[in-house]
């Protein structure tokens, strides 16, 4: 069996922690993918992944033949593009990932500045309030905020937003100011991105946070429509720093129990390709990282 399909295969099964994960990445049968990885141990006489009935891992053998293979296959995509006339060039098709409000306020001014100087590459925006397997459905880099947890993608910390209790100015001369957490249950609450009515939002000074108990008057589907219900004065919400931050700027919001807030929240850029990632990755992530980091609303 070819060499490099084997590389491009034990790849793919190590990117997605599965043999099926990686069938839909290369359009390969789950049979196909066993026996190429079968035969790849076979001719380096190694094991080079662990599997069990519910994980696939790499031995630290194959780890270190995965992390080889990363280097051979972009300095061999590197090739193929100097060989095309690239001249060093990015090209093809980009896809990045990040929530909704992050992606229109911050990803897409990156993503254009981008295209506009790689004219060779096309891009996809794909902004969901959900987290997104980069593996498994083609994502080239997404934003992450979040603490992250341990995984063989590649992160890198761009910045930080805070979890703000927010009402406008008029909702708080008709309604008063609350004081303390415990102030929050005599007041119009509303709460973003499908929260049960009975939830809880986490506060406390100190770092030490704990739950409190709202019982939420609105309940949105979205961040924009509990940030516009709370901009036309219906009530109190919960958002998070970066989503206020232009109607805190110009008055139409006010921050409260600023004391109480919970630790920051972290913002990564997020990809998969390791120190070896392709040309169309790397000055995304050079720009992307520079423009983010250079935002002062995520300070």
């Amino acid at each position: 069996m070819d060499r490099l399909h084997l590389i491009n295969v034990v790849v793919a099964v190590a990117d997605a922690s599965s043999f099926a994960g990686a069938a839909r990445k290369l359009g390969l049968s789950p049979p196909a993918v066993t026996r190429a990885i079968n035969e790849l141990e076979r001719s380096l006489g190694v094991r080079l992944l662990t599997r069990t009935t519910r994980v696939v891992r790499l031995t630290e053998a194959g780890a270190r033949y995965v992390e080889d293979c990363r280097r051979i296959l972009a300095e061999l995509a590197d090739a193929e593009e100097s060989a095309r006339g690239a001249h060093g060039e990015p090209r093809g098709h980009l896809s990045v990932t990040a929530p909704v409000l992050f992606g229109a306020l911050y990803v897409t001014p990156v993503l254009t500045e981008y295209l506009q100087v790689h004219t060779g590459v096309t891009a996809s925006g794909l902004f969901l309030d959900r987290v997104i397997n980069l593996v498994e459905e083609g994502v080239d880099v997404a934003v992450r905020i979040a603490e992250l947890p341990d995984s063989s993608l590649q992160a890198i910390r761009v910045g930080q937003v805070r979890r703000v209790i927010c009402a406008s100015p008029a909702y708080l001369v008709k309604h008063g100011t609350p004081g303390t957490p415990g102030d929050l249950k005599d007041h119009c609450l509303i709460s973003p991105g499908g929260v049960l009515p009975a939830g809880e939002w986490r506060l406390g000074r100190d770092g030490a946070a704990r739950p409190v108990r709202v019982e939420p008057r609105l309940v949105t589907t979205t961040n924009d429509a509990a940030l516009g219900a709370a901009v036309g004065g219906f009530g109190i919400t919960r958002l998070l720093s970066y989503q206020v931050a232009e109607p805190v700027r110009d008055g139409r919001l006010l921050i409260l129990l600023r004391e109480y807030e919970p630790e920051p929240v972290p913002v990564h850029v997020v990809h998969r390709e390791g120190r070896n990632a392709s040309r169309k990755v790397r000055a995304f992530l050079d720009l992307a990282i520079d423009r983010l980091r250079g935002q002062l609303s995520l300070q």
